[in-house]
């Protein structure tokens, strides 16, 4: 792996890692605002209580070692946490200032998966 390759990685998988570590704690807390949110996109609150744990356990996953098939779980997860809230906004025909957020988390999923360390792979098996 390149130093320009790690550094890529790294930029993007803490950046994913703070994204979704502080996404997850409003989700959980429930904050008025992602309450409103939820509601705004006609889901039940509940759903922040298991969006929000989902997300924390999600992070550490993709920032501890090891656990390879684990960390593509928590990257698919992600992924289609992100692209759910994408198409939800859109579905509903929100703005898209409503839509930067997930987009942006939805990148960071995608560039942190696409660059991670051959250690941090599954090794395809013949």
């Amino acid at each position: 792996m390149t130093k320009r390759n790690k550094i890529i990685y790294w930029v993007s998988t803490l950046w994913l890692a703070l994204g979704m570590l502080s996404t997850g704690v409003v989700q959980l807390i429930k904050m008025k605002e992602e309450v409103a949110m939820m509601e705004h996109l006609g889901y039940p609150v509940y759903f922040l209580t298991i969006l929000g744990i989902w997300k924390i356990l999600g992070t550490v996953t993709v920032l501890i070692p090891k656990f390879t098939l684990l960390k593509e779980w928590a990257y698919a997860g992600f992924f289609f946490a992100m692209s759910g809230a994408v198409f939800s906004h859109l579905a509903i025909g929100d703005s898209a200032k409503e839509l930067f957020g997930p987009m942006l988390l939805l990148v960071l999923t995608i560039v942190s998966w696409y660059f991670r360390p051959a250690e941090r792979r599954v090794v395809a098996v013949n």
